[in-house]
């Protein structure tokens, strides 16, 4: 999962982002409507977090406005504007959920994770493919019953591939499911996930389309 985090206040923009990255989630961290607009423009995330009180433009405004041109993601409202008018005007603008500060990082992820099952239309957290499954809110993996232990970019990578659901992806759609905008890619970091991806979990898991991308294939009975 891929998060776009909109925050204007530096020490809660902080520690969000380092309890998600913790978490085992990718996330990006602007300050400023004008921001997260570049942002999204740019790169694909999976979901937003929207605080309400931004420098620029009111939050309110600006989810109103990226409702108006389109944007389907999940946006979960994070703000300390606790009145009942507030929320109901949020879920009316076009939030998915809404959550008030100060609150519980667990709560905030079990959000998050809510949000993109629903948006996938899946009914419970866990992904299967055949013998494979995949916990994405616990980082759970196993093939044929037996727990594969995978690093927090092998997990990201595995579920990309798998929720994309046989499409091919690009190695630039994949490496922002595996990194924000901050992080230096070796050039060869894709290739090397990859092949730690097929060694644990068999060579046919992930088929290569030449000169387009990747595809999750399928898993050996």
């Amino acid at each position: 999962m891929r998060v776009l985090l909109i925050e204007d206040d530096e020490l809660v923009a902080h520690g969000i982002l380092a309890g998600l990255r913790a978490h085992g989630l990718t996330v990006d961290g602007v300050r400023t409507a004008a921001q997260a607009e570049a942002t999204l423009s740019a790169v694909h995330c999976d979901v937003v977090i929207l605080d309400l009180g931004l420098p620029d433009e009111d939050g309110m405004s600006l989810l109103r406005r990226l409702r108006a041109n389109g944007m389907a993601l999940p946006v979960l409202v994070l703000t300390a504007r606790d009145a009942v008018q507030d929320r109901v005007a949020g879920l009316r603008a076009g939030a998915d959920d809404y959550l008030l500060k100060p609150f519980d990082l667990d709560e905030l992820v079990a959000r998050l994770h809510a949000l993109l099952r629903r948006a996938a239309g899946r009914s419970i957290d866990v992904v299967e493919h055949g013998p494979l499954r995949l916990d994405p809110a616990s980082g759970e993996v196993s093939l044929h019953g037996r727990a594969i232990d995978l690093s927090r970019r092998e997990l990201a990578l595995l579920a990309a591939l798998l929720q994309a659901r046989g499409r091919i992806l690009s190695p630039d759609q994949l490496k922002d499911s595996l990194y924000d905008f901050s992080e230096e890619i070796e050039s060869n970091a894709l290739s090397v996930h990859i092949h730690h991806l097929r060694r644990k979990l068999g060579a046919d898991i992930i088929e290569t389309v030449r000169g387009v991308g990747y595809r999750f294939s399928r898993v050996s009975a």
